[in-house]
């Protein structure tokens, strides 16, 4: 990764809208991903068997085998990753006053802090050098992590582009955590699609999950720069179109587009954009090992794209993007985190929010974001820093 350049964009998104577009990025995917957890494995009968008619419309207690503690709004790994990758990119930021600039790392750093969450011991046992983030209770359970992800971040080895981890992986898990890459707003688009790219390959080595982690991120740049929808998908499209193995993800975000077009929005619409892949792929990869079988991160992308593109307001937008036999839990996060950039905060149902998981945690690091990018050079530099700060995202 080369050092990103600002390109001073303040004087043309009002701070206040930026920590907005943040907060509704976050919390809409958490949403999103809230909303469609207890749907995971349905088919669209069973949806309807067990929700009724019009499926679920609003947040629900998540089904056995998770905690019967009849909780509204708990969220999944998904959640917990995109909040160690904002926590990632905010250290990043601070380590650069140290000459070392290499965010792949920095994020690898914070997913490898999120796979010690998963294991049997608390907060109380951790390194307390390890910032804010980590420390956080609530974080330490296992919310139906993507296998990928854990056999990702086993070991403290990077993976790469030219090594990627699991490279038959494509599955969406990794697009779910890559939304924050999009919120680097002094950042170009290239550089945005490249780094969300090399840090998918971190789990998810297949081109169709880490180039749909790249595409959901140059959407929602787009987003967070005032760009239209359709605008920030064609940048995406324009982007992917040099990339080895893209035809996948073209391909979804171009059905997205046709589908707007073809009769009214509902289940069986949302249905007809999957094109998940039986047997080997086009590209003749191995299809053993993690994330080889099951849903395509290509499919959660054209639904979600198509959803916030037809969406009345943000709970129309997830209920359509979650009730479906597709991955529900993916769809509904990738379609949250679209609907919060492009509305801000304010347009999140606050009902729904009211009762969303780690709401506190989720409003605190995308301020925290807001600020560093907004106001860093004023909280650090090589020569001076504010201690608070840097006992909240050490440099380390």
């Amino acid at each position: 990764m080369g050092r990103a350049v600002v390109t001073g964009l303040w004087g043309r998104i009002e701070q206040q809208d930026f920590r907005s577009r943040v907060r509704g990025t976050l919390l809409g995917s958490a949403l999103g991903d809230a909303l469609g957890a207890p749907l995971a494995g349905l088919t669209l009968d069973g949806i309807r068997e067990a929700h009724g008619p019009d499926g679920l419309t609003a947040p629900a207690p998540a089904p056995a085998p998770a905690p019967a503690d009849g909780r509204r709004g708990r969220v999944t790994a998904a959640t917990q990753l995109s909040l160690f990758t904002v926590d990632g990119l905010i250290r990043a930021h601070v380590r650069r006053d140290t000459g070392a600039w290499h965010p792949p790392t920095d994020i690898h750093r914070a997913y490898l802090r999120w796979a010690a969450t998963q294991n049997d011991w608390g907060p109380d046992e951790r390194r307390k050098d390890n910032g804010w983030l980590a420390q956080e209770e609530w974080l330490y359970a296992r919310r139906s992590p993507d296998r990928a992800c854990l056999t990702g971040f086993a070991d403290d080895i990077l993976g790469t582009l030219d090594q990627p981890k699991n490279p038959a992986a494509r599955d969406a898990a990794a697009a779910a955590r890559s939304a924050p890459f999009g919120l680097l707003v002094g950042w170009e688009p290239a550089l945005v699609l490249q780094l969300a790219v090399e840090c998918a390959a971190q789990s998810h080595g297949h081109p169709t999950a880490s180039l749909s982690a790249g595409a959901l991120a140059v959407i929602v740049h787009g987003l967070t720069r005032g760009d239209s929808l359709d605008a920030a998908v064609q940048r995406a499209l324009g982007l992917l179109g040099a990339r080895p193995g893209h035809q996948p993800v073209t391909d979804a975000l171009q059905r997205s587009l046709s589908a707007v077009t073809q009769g009214s929005p509902g289940p069986r619409a949302v249905e007809s954009l999957g094109r998940t892949a039986e047997g080997p792929d086009a590209e003749g990869s191995d299809t053993e090992g993690p994330g080889a079988e099951g849903p395509d991160a290509a499919d959660a992308l054209a639904v979600a794209v198509y959803c916030a593109l037809v969406a009345e307001d943000v709970p129309h937008g997830l209920r359509l993007a979650v009730n479906h036999g597709g991955d529900s839990t993916a769809a509904g996060a990738l379609c949250g985190a679209l609907l919060g950039a492009l509305h801000g905060e304010t347009a999140l149902p606050a009902a729904w929010l009211a009762e969303l998981e780690g709401r506190g945690t989720l409003l605190e690091i995308a301020d925290d974001f807001a600020l560093e990018m907004t106001q860093g050079p004023s909280l650090h530099s090589p020569t001076e820093a504010s201690p608070g700060w840097l006992a909240r995202y050490p440099r380390g």
